[in-house]
């Protein structure tokens, strides 16, 4: 016998709005109907265990079958079932009704980022299908199968039927524009890609395609180093080893289970993001996580299942509460947490890991308050000669040298020690310290630590004259007279682009060289930061600014001054010039090969 309803439907033509609008991506319905089988079988095992369920579990495989000829695809479990009151209870009333408000909301709401359950998954079929059948025998004992179609509309037709064994079939009738839900290699896909970690076995063309119980579901004890690599290479195949691991297991005040890696970053800041996988009971998500990681941590790789993060209704997009915040708190915490542990028991181990791991938490302390004031203890500065320092380690080692008149610590650095090779030993002379900062993200660093830290400045060695880079309550005399210092800067204005370039003579010591090009500090950090994609946007679009110092200290600069041919007068200056240029790397191009040419005829 059969008989036919309709759901109470208060609004109008809701299928189509289910159809076009449920979810955002249609392929999503067969995340939601295998994980409901997952679902029902787990729910049988659970009565089992407590003694409700007294039969044999035997086989409780999902199956999903594709019948071309059929045009159908089938979802079959061996779970609880439903009898037929069950099924005008979960299907016309609950889940429906589910369904039915989401419409009204969506309605209502431009933005359609609304908070949904579970429950409405089962509607997602008609996304893709022309009608939906369900055959369904509930586990308890005098019971009969009973089938359930419909076809997109709201009426529907529940007659008995026959089923052999507990367990319900899902059978789609794939329409016309859903074809690609036919193929082979499509569902393969899509079963990778959502069910491969469910924990109730799943078979494919004759093939179980899931794990059951990876790596983060099981104990850290039970797992060896090798478990943990070999999960990553599942998650992220052809990947490097990375370079250590957090479990993450949490069940209170919220549930929280997970593997996160750290990988060897790139150095130049191409980070693949959204390489983190959000599960929840082991049903994947989103591999975008923002909302549920610091932003920092989205560098990271792995997994984290949480059953307590809210989602919308296509399950895809986060949504921010209470819960969210909590769970987010604690893994920044556990990262912190493991790195301070990694730093306490192997500092050696942790120093040679710096160059993979410096990027990530120089990141970390720029952009979360509570990791800057964890990492500040474990965060290093690498100088010159290769040694490490934590920063009150390297303030302690260069206060006494490198203190200015105004009581600051000064911290020396370069951005890249070739290129800077003679500032660095010029003012390795005069005894100070220099740190490398030759990373893309360091010139937001270097300003953020002075933002920080009290009592500190940060100045590059080719800011200044090597006796400027510390300003001291020292000054040092010339040898020349006023007028013969502006005759030298007036000549060297002959020789530059004064847009570019700004002539200031200067008495260095007569060790020093002859002419010296700087950066001022403040507008190439401005212009780095820009270019690094922050800092101002007026400094991206200025041009180049140097100074020119003219030692008047310098022998050679006594000569210039005694030649009498203004000729050679010139090229003299030219040369000395050009010597300061080609220490800052900006002799190139023609103006390389004439100084090469003039320095072969002056030899």
């Amino acid at each position: 016998m059969s008989t036919t309803g309709k759901i109470n439907v208060q609004t109008e033509n809701i299928f189509p709005v289910i159809k076009k609008f449920l979810y955002s991506d249609h392929e999503i319905f067969l995340r939601e109907l295998v994980s409901n089988a997952v679902d029902a079988t787990q729910k049988l095992r659970t009565l089992a265990s407590v003694g409700e369920f007294k039969g044999e579990l035997g086989d409780v495989t999902v199956e999903v079958t594709i019948n071309k000829e059929d045009g159908t695809l089938t979802i079959s479990d061996r779970g609880v079932g439903m009898t037929e009151e069950e099924v005008e209870k979960y299907i016309n009333q609950i889940a429906f009704s589910g369904a039915e408000e989401f419409v009204h909301q969506y309605k209502n709401q431009a933005d359609n980022q609304l908070i949904g359950k579970f429950g409405l998954g089962f509607y997602s079929a008609f996304m893709v299908s022309s009608q939906v059948e369900v055959i369904t025998r509930s586990f308890r004992d005098d019971t009969k199968a009973v089938r359930w179609t419909c076809d997109g509309s709201p009426n529907y037709t529940i007659e008995e039927t026959t089923r052999e064994s507990r367990g319900t079939d899902i059978i789609l009738k794939i329409d016309e524009e859903s074809q690609e839900f036919l193929e082979e290699a499509r569902i393969s896909t899509l079963l990778a890609k959502y069910c491969r970690y469910l924990p109730v076995e799943i078979s494919f063309a004759g093939q179980v395609v899931n794990i059951t119980s990876p790596a983060w579901t099981r104990k850290p004890a039970e797992l060896t180093d090798e478990d943990y690599r070999n999960f990553y290479s599942e998650l992220y195949p052809g990947s490097a080893d990375p370079l250590f691991h957090i479990h993450l297991n949490v069940d209170y005040p919220f549930n929280l289970t997970g593997i996160l890696y750290f990988p060897k970053l790139k150095r130049n800041l191409e980070i693949q993001k959204n390489k983190i996988k959000l599960f929840s009971r082991q049903v994947f998500i989103t591999d975008a996580v923002e909302g549920i990681v610091p932003e920092f941590l989205t560098l990271l790789h792995g997994v984290i299942d949480s059953p307590d993060i809210p989602l919308n209704v296509s399950r895809s997009y986060l949504q921010s509460d209470a819960n969210v915040k909590k769970i987010s708190n604690h893994i920044l915490k556990k990262v912190a947490d493991k790195l301070e542990e990694l730093f306490k028991e192997n500092r050696a181990d942790f120093e040679a890991k710096w160059n993979d791991i410096g990027v990530f938490i120089k990141y970390g302390m720029l952009s979360e308050e509570k990791f800057f004031d964890r990492a500040k203890n474990f965060c290093l500065l690498k100088n010159t000669e290769g040694k490490y320092f934590t920063i009150e380690e390297y303030r302690n080692l260069i206060a006494a040298a490198q203190e200015d008149k105004d009581k600051k610590i000064v911290h020396l650095y370069t951005s890249s020690a070739a290129d800077q090779h003679s500032y660095i030993t010029a003012a390795k002379s005069k005894g100070y310290d220099v740190l490398l900062m030759e990373e893309v993200i360091d010139p937001h660093f270097v300003n953020f630590l002075e933002y920080k830290l009290e009592n500190c400045s940060f100045v590059r060695v080719d800011a200044e004259v090597v006796d400027k880079l510390i300003r001291k309550d020292i000054t040092n005399v010339s040898d020349l007279t006023e007028e013969q210092q502006k005759q030298l800067q007036e000549l060297t204005e002959q020789l530059i682009n004064k847009e570019m370039y700004h002539v200031q003579v200067e008495a260095l010591s007569s060790e020093d060289a002859p002419v010296v090009i700087t950066r001022p500090e403040f507008m190439r950090r401005m212009k780095e930061m820009s270019s690094a994609g922050g800092g101002f946007d007026f400094a991206g679009a200025m041009g180049e600014q140097y100074n020119v110092v003219v030692n008047s200290n310098h022998l050679l600069m006594q000569r210039i001054l005694q030649e009498q041919d203004e000729a050679k007068r010139k090229i003299s200056m030219k040369q000395a010039v050009d010597l300061g240029m080609l220490a800052q790397g900006l002799l190139k191009g023609e103006a390389l090969a004439e100084f090469l040419k003039r320095s072969a005829s002056l030899i």
